[in-house]
């Protein structure tokens, strides 16, 4: 079984008051539009959460998935990739890691990466352009679980994907949609204005 780990529990520092995973995209909350693509995609879903962002667990009303919160989520965001992985099931052979802040990141990129996990289901995938530039979505086999659990700091899974290099295999999704994340207020209104036009 695998499950997908939507990351969301960060603190959207560089927002400056705002809170990125409530900007609107395609009139609802990107948490909302990011996690029912997860859902799409996958019947299992984790959402890692903080515990002082109210307004992000009522984006999710409605939709079926499992939230974990994350009381140290604020000490970065291995914190809640740590968090997420804890809480997984026995049965989780697999887990997808996908910020929550990628707003190009569709069904589709999910599932194509979910079809290259099941022809390779040993293989740590990650997201990737079509120049090979490495991004996200991430999948991990349960035999990386252990060290996902002991992750520490702000740099995610770096780590672990450092030293396992010769067992990661890069998956090209369309475009940039393994690169785009969107942390400021200048980045959303830059990213609208070129994807909308406007």
């Amino acid at each position: 079984m695998l499950t997908i780990l939507v990351l969301a529990a960060g603190s959207s520092s560089r927002m400056r008051g705002g809170d990125k995973l409530l900007e609107d995209i395609e009139g609802a909350p990107l948490l909302r539009i990011i996690t029912s693509r997860a859902l799409a995609a996958s019947a299992n879903v984790m959402v890692a959460l903080p515990l002082d962002k109210p307004k992000r667990v009522e984006a999710l009303a409605g939709l079926s998935v499992q939230s974990v919160f994350v009381p140290d989520a604020d000490n970065g965001m291995a914190h809640s990739l740590r968090a997420g992985v804890a809480a997984l099931s026995d049965e989780t052979t697999a887990v997808m890691i996908l910020p929550a802040d990628m707003p190009e990141i569709e069904e589709s990129d999910l599932q194509t990466m979910i079809n290259v996990h099941k022809a390779t289901p040993e293989a740590i995938l990650r997201g990737a352009t079509a120049a090979q530039v490495p991004g996200h979505p991430v999948l991990f086999p349960r035999r990386f679980f252990p060290k996902l659990v002991r992750l520490s700091g702000d740099k995610g899974a770096r780590d672990v994907l450092k030293a396992n290099k010769q067992s990661t295999t890069l998956v090209p999704l369309p475009d940039n949609h393994a690169l785009v994340d969107l942390d400021t207020p200048e980045q959303w209104e830059s990213w609208r204005a070129e994807r909308y036009n406007t």
